[in-house]
Formats: C-alpha cells, structure tokens, sequence
C-alpha cells in the first residue's frame, strides 16, 4: 500500500452500490456477513460509509439507527488486500462520530471478530451489566 493513493472514509453514494455489492459479496459467500440486495442499498444508501482509495471502494460499514437509544454497525468489511493498515478502524470511528452526532445512546455489533471491535471501544456489557442475548430463529 506504500505506493498507492490514501484512504478516503466518506459518506455512500448512489454511484457506489455496484462496488459495495461486488465488495461485499465474497463475504457473504463466506458467511461473514449478512447479504444486501440492490434495494436493501438503496434504501441504506445513507446510512454506508465506505473508504475509498483511489477511485476503488476498499471498505465499507453501516450504522442502522433504530431509535434514539440503539444503532447497529453493520456489513463492516475490508477488501484483504487493504486489510491490516487501520480501515477498518477508521471505517468504524466514521459510524460511531454519525452516531454521536445523532445522540444515540447506544451502538452494538454483532460480531465473531470480537478482538477487532474490543480496540475500537466496544465491549460485552455496558454499564450496569446490560446484555444483548439473542434467539435464533432461522435454520442455520
């Protein structure tokens, strides 16, 4: 990545859903993430950050705000070939700032990188030992 132009972290676009579709799509294939049709991105358009470099989208992550207590992080990924050198960190820092500034009380992610998000702030409780606890109801 030395040669290469620098990372931009920016607001989504309409001229981005074909990249974030094709971004995305081998980690679905992996079951890393959730899918996201064309009119799922559509309608999320707003809520996508994406890290640009050059004029290639390498990342991208949603925050989903569903009230004013609680927003989700979702569809963070990195392209492998830029993984390594902050974007995700950085991707992540853009959502919770949105956040902030919409004076939500609470952002989750739903993760098995635990790690990852723990250097970004997050943690398994939050203050007064609440907990997400989940149920699944779809076959796996």
């Amino acid at each position: 990545m030395a040669d290469t132009p620098p990372v931009i972290i920016r607001p989504a676009r309409g001229t981005d859903i074909e990249s974030l579709l094709v971004l995305i799509e081998p980690f679905v294939l992996q079951r890393k993430i959730l899918p996201r049709t064309i009119d799922e991105l559509t309608l999320l358009l707003s809520s996508y950050f994406v890290a640009e470099c050059g004029s290639r989208i390498v990342g991208c992550v949603a925050l989903e705000i569903y009230s004013t207590k609680l927003a989700e992080l979702r569809s963070l990924v990195v392209d492998p070939d830029y993984q390594g050198h902050g974007i995700g960190k950085k991707l992540v820092a853009a959502a919770v700032e949105r956040a902030r500034e919409e004076k939500i009380l609470e952002v989750m992610a739903i993760t098995s990188a635990d790690d990852f998000f723990q250097t970004c702030g997050f943690d398994y409780t939050l203050p007064g030992e609440k907990k997400a606890l989940f149920l699944q109801t779809r076959e796996r």
